[in-house]
């Protein structure tokens, strides 16, 4: 099996090393083999670590993914994973929302092209010429 100094992995997939090492700390990674005292991960680390980017992502939280990755639940681990997936999609929905009224403000600001953010209407939280 082809394995991955710590600088290797980290390079690979755009993460520090210490990020790495937090990772293994709280289960996200298994505990890395040990070459001349130095951390190595096999190669399937990188495609575990692609699957972890994917999920925070997808705004699960770190907590949700280690729970997903858990390799004792294999037997439970497509239930796990619908029932994780489920509870997170409504969230998913809102951000959505969230993040396309966001889209439609900043679009709206520079279809006024005032750009004057003391006075700009559209910036205002009360109609114009009250005291804020």
């Amino acid at each position: 099996m082809r394995e991955l100094g710590i600088g290797d992995l980290a390079r690979r997939v755009g993460m520090r090393p210490s990020a790495l090492r937090y990772y293994e700390s709280i289960g996200l990674l298994p505990p890395a083999g040990r070459v001349a005292g130095r951390r190595v991960y096999p190669v399937g680390a990188v495609r575990r670590i692609a699957l972890i980017k994917m999920a925070q992502r997808a705004r699960f939280t770190l907590a949700e993914i280690r729970q997903l990755l858990d390799t004792t639940a294999d037997r439970g681990a497509t239930r796990q994973w619908r029932a994780l997936a489920e509870r997170k999609l409504p969230e998913l929905d809102r951000f959505l929302q969230e993040t396309q009224a966001l889209r439609n403000a900043v679009a709206d600001c520079l279809a006024c092209g005032c750009m004057n953010f003391d006075s700009c209407q559209l910036l205002s939280s009360s109609p114009a010429g009250d005291a804020a």
